[in-house]
């Protein structure tokens, strides 16, 4: 049964509890809803949560432990020889995967049959030619341990999505029909009903939490299995990248430190630029406009950053980057050759990111207490010594925090520097040269063909860890600088 279809039942059969529950509460109290300890609806609800619920429950784990499980059972069949040098179990368990998801999409073309998907006998070179021609990406050819562990797997998954329905419909029905026999006009049920939302209150709290924690742990897995196959002080202290993937010739050199200072320079730039313009605009906004002017103008700063990045990139490379080429090109200083350059890329990234220090700064500056101010005039300091000696120390932990954001937002960009900076990796201290950055070579590293039993595939994992690691430390020095002028002004 497709999941959305028993997704559906058991949303029906927790609607349907609903009414039973309501109608069985107001036939228990005779039709009297003032001999029932709470209103009717809460017993429906009741009936509803303990279909839901429990069912819902069930189903998440099942989707959750059924994949390591069968990953873990089909990992152990097989054997070492079918492991490459140079890769290992894991990673081979992805071709595995791949190959099952191969089979599945043929089965679904036409271009195999199920008994041919599931033929132990089949040939894994024959299969393997099917595969292409259903369009299915595999990095190589298909060897008869794979294929073995591949319709072990399609098997497995199809066994367990199969008990998966019917233990998730008995648990729907199970909570129905227990919620059922609880109605009764003595049942408190608005005491149970409001338990049951705080927990699920809590459980949806818990997401954020547990969302990190699996973005961590995807990171620090695939990340060890890299430096399994790559050595960390090349990768950390390299200052050449040039990756070379199988096939096209020697040893990859996957050295961090040119796309590290890429990232750090232009975002630099772009904080250059973005920073005063957006918290020049947010004073203007807050402390000299006119109520008018502001209705105006603050819709159409913040317009900017509804433009999707993709556009950004875009007007980069058609715009910016010729007309710095006019500029500081050949006919110009003569120090700018082409369009794509650290320079491009940090202007435009700049102008997105005006918005995010503007909007926030404002806030922040209007939500200083009017009686600083006031207290401010009364000594006789004029509105313009007022905003530098009072509102912006007062604002200071806020306007950093907008600032920390929009330097996040300017180390995760990737579209503005593909167009703007171009591709080159290297460490220069010219910003009209073109580099680029970590984001951009993580998406050029699992595009294409990427290999995931090589490090030029799991060097990316290394690199988004990386990422992670800077934008946490610029969180944590943050914390530490509002800390610190908060202690001052509170």
């Amino acid at each position: 049964m497709p999941l959305l279809w028993l997704i559906v039942i058991v949303t029906a059969l927790a609607a349907a509890g609903f009414f039973a529950g309501r109608a069985r509460a107001l036939q228990s109290a005779g039709g009297n809803i003032r001999d029932l300890h709470s209103l009717p609806s809460y017993y429906g609800w009741n009936v509803a949560l303990k279909a839901l619920v429990p069912a819902g429950g069930l189903l998440l784990v099942w989707l959750l432990a059924q994949p390591l499980y069968v990953n873990a059972t089909v990992s152990a069949t097989l054997p070492e020889a079918a492991i490459a040098e140079g890769s290992s179990r894991d990673l081979l368990m992805a071709e595995v995967r791949r190959t099952a998801a191969g089979l599945d999409s043929a089965v679904a073309q036409g271009l195999l049959s199920a008994d041919e998907a599931r033929d132990p006998q089949a040939d894994p070179d024959a299969v393997s030619e099917r595969l292409k021609e259903a369009g299915q990406i595999i990095t190589s050819q298909i060897t008869r341990p794979i294929l073995d562990a591949a319709q072990m797997f399609r098997a497995m998954n199809a066994t367990g999505a199969l008990i998966m329905d019917f233990a998730v419909l008995a648990a729907a029905l199970a909570g129905l029909g227990f919620g059922l026999r609880e109605t009764q006009r003595e049942f408190r049920a608005r005491n149970t009903v409001e338990q049951g939302v705080r927990a699920l209150l809590l459980a949806a709290a818990s997401i954020a939490i547990l969302t990190t924690l699996g973005i961590v742990l995807s990171l620090v897995f695939n990340t060890w299995e890299f430096f399994r196959l790559y050595p960390a002080t090349d990768f950390f202290f390299g200052t050449t990248w040039a990756p070379s993937f199988s096939g096209r010739g020697g040893a990859s050199e996957l050295g961090i430190l040119p796309l590290l200072w890429g990232t750090i320079y232009i975002s630099i730039v772009a904080l250059t630029f973005s920073v005063p313009v957006g918290l020049f605009s947010a004073i203007y906004l807050s402390e000299y406009a006119t109520p008018r002017v502001r209705s105006v103008v603050k819709p159409l700063l913040e317009v900017l950053a509804g433009i999707p990045t993709i556009v950004y990139g875009l007007f980069a490379l058609l715009t910016v980057g010729p007309l710095l080429v006019g500029v500081f090109g050949k006919d110009g200083l003569n120090i700018m050759q082409s369009g794509t350059a650290v320079m491009t890329a940090g202007l435009v990234m700049g102008i997105m990111l005006i918005p995010f220090v503007s909007s926030l700064s404002d806030d922040i500056i209007n939500a200083v207490p009017q009686s600083l101010r006031d207290g401010s005039y009364g000594l006789g300091a004029t509105q313009s010594e007022t905003i530098r000696q009072v509102v912006l120390p007062a604002a200071l932990p806020g306007i950093v925090g907008a600032i920390l954001l929009a330097a996040s937002r300017a180390i995760g960009e990737t579209m503005i520097v593909v167009l703007g900076a171009g591709a080159a990796a290297r460490l220069s201290l010219n910003p009209f040269e073109a580099m680029t950055t970590i984001t951009a070579k993580i998406v050029s590293q699992l595009t294409g063909d990427a290999d995931f039993a090589s490090p030029e595939a799991l060097v990316a994992f290394a690199l988004g860890m990386t990422l992670f690691v800077l934008t946490l430390g610029l969180n944590v020095f943050a914390l530490y600088i509002v800390r610190k002028y908060r202690e001052q002004y509170e």
